[in-house]
């Protein structure tokens, strides 16, 4: 009957795997994403709704002595609506032969905030540099300016900056300045080359600007249509099929990295996510779904499958690989290129991002201002969204919502307004969900 309480009891031997069950069928097929498992309380009480459940009351509550019995708390007080809600089932189209897709949603609330993170993107109206030039008697490669980008395509520019000293013909150690994400792909590029490779940088991870990137493999927020040319159309477009592919080969929990549905919202039939139409094959299973097919707010959703990076992860088993392989670290911050000249390596490449700006007066480099608001993990929200100015990715460490574009801005202290506008933007989503 319609408002019944029930009980769901998931019973069995010791080592029987009732509570991996659980995990995925409660949320998932149940639509329970609260669960105990009794063993786990015995000798102590546990709050459920305001009340403390021992083991042996709950055995007599349900009738049962059963050793490790795993209880979803329907029938013990349904925890509110506005701290929890159901996960949201949409049936598949007629003759689809697709399965239900359930939707956990969002529980965004000001309490639920566990930190808010602010870093600057390295951003370029004619997109990424990587070219090469004589410093001296040195080689001095440029990796750097991917704006919003820098996670994607990271191996990518990194292959086609290790391709330009193979071509030069210099061999011996190689110096790499900077150690975001693109200095330590660049650095594990060259020693699979058979480089050694030093890095030099004021910071490492996870003081990095990378450790603050959002982290789907999209590359946004990374030139500007006006200033595409076809040289860096061909450039772009083999940085990303490269990219890609090594992030496939990283896929796991070791690197933190795994696919994802992502979730464009819009009320618009023709708009378009993906933005560079050469690499549309790169994300595969793209569809658009109408409203039968989606419980958001909008009139259609387009769903893609992209690669989701967890930067704390990826950042640090990288830095290991690179300790592994030989690597060396010294810190170091340079003022001007003629101290670069001091160095012992004969080949140099810069990965410093915004730092460019300043080491080589590329004025064209301006800091975009992004704003992350982090509230606590929900682990059965296995999805993320994407509309008119916020995203929801769903992490380990926490549902990462954004976002912000704020150009030329260069302050890291984050913005209280920002803040309200994401949280409000999210809550009106995930509350309208259907």
């Amino acid at each position: 009957m319609p408002g019944e309480k029930k009980i769901i009891i998931i019973a069995g031997p010791n080592g029987a795997g009732k509570t991996t069950f659980a995990r995925e069928f409660l949320p998932r097929e149940a639509g329970c994403p609260d669960f105990i498992e009794v063993h786990s309380i015995e000798g102590q009480g546990t709050a459920l709704d305001n009340h403390r459940v021992s083991r042996r009351n709950m055995l007599r509550t349900a009738g049962l002595a059963l050793a490790g019995t795993v209880i979803a708390p329907a029938a013990l007080g349904q925890r509110k609506r506005s701290q929890h809600s159901p996960p949201y089932t949409v049936d598949p189209v007629l003759g689809s032969k697709k399965r239900p897709r359930r939707f956990a949603p969002v529980n965004v609330a000001r309490e639920r905030v566990i930190r808010t993170v602010v870093g600057l993107r390295p951003f370029r109206q004619s997109g990424f540099v990587v070219r090469a030039e004589s410093l001296g008697d040195k080689l001095l490669v440029h990796n750097y300016g991917h704006g919003g980008a820098g996670m994607t395509l990271s191996w990518g520019t990194a292959q086609l900056a290790a391709d330009l000293i193979s071509e030069s013909g210099k061999s011996g150690p190689a110096a790499v300045i900077g150690c975001g994400v693109i200095g330590l792909s660049t650095a594990r590029t060259l020693q699979r080359r058979g480089f050694a490779v030093t890095i030099y940088a004021k910071s490492l991870p996870p003081e990095t600007t990378s450790n603050i990137s959002g982290a789907s493999w999209s590359p946004t927020s990374i030139v500007e249509t006006a200033h595409r040319t076809s040289t860096w159309d061909a450039q772009f477009e083999r940085a990303a099929r490269i990219a890609h592919r090594a992030y496939q080969l990283l896929i796991g929990d070791e690197y933190g990295v795994r696919w994802r549905e992502q979730y464009y919202l819009t009320d618009d039939e023709d708009d378009d996510p993906v933005g560079f139409g050469e690499i549309r094959d790169l994300f595969p299973d793209w569809r658009r779904l109408d409203k039968r097919e989606h419980p958001f707010p909008t009139r259609y959703a387009v769903v893609e499958n992209l690669m989701f990076i967890e930067p704390s992860i990826y950042l640090n088993t990288l830095l290991r690989d690179f300790y592994i392989a030989g690597g060396r670290i010294r810190n170091a911050f340079f003022m001007e290129p003629g101290q670069l000249g001091g160095l012992s390596e004969r080949i140099v490449v810069n990965c410093t991002g915004l730092g460019a700006r300043e080491l080589f007066g590329d004025r064209e480099l301006t800091p975009v201002k992004g704003q992350l608001t982090v509230l606590l993990p929900q682990p059965e929200v296995d999805y993320a969204i994407v509309t008119q100015g916020l995203y929801m990715f769903p992490r380990k460490d926490g549902i990462m919502l954004g976002g912000t574009f704020e150009r030329g801005v260069e302050t890291l202290t984050p913005n209280p307004e920002a803040e309200e506008r994401i949280l409000s933007g999210h809550q009106r989503i995930f509350s309208t969900m259907k």
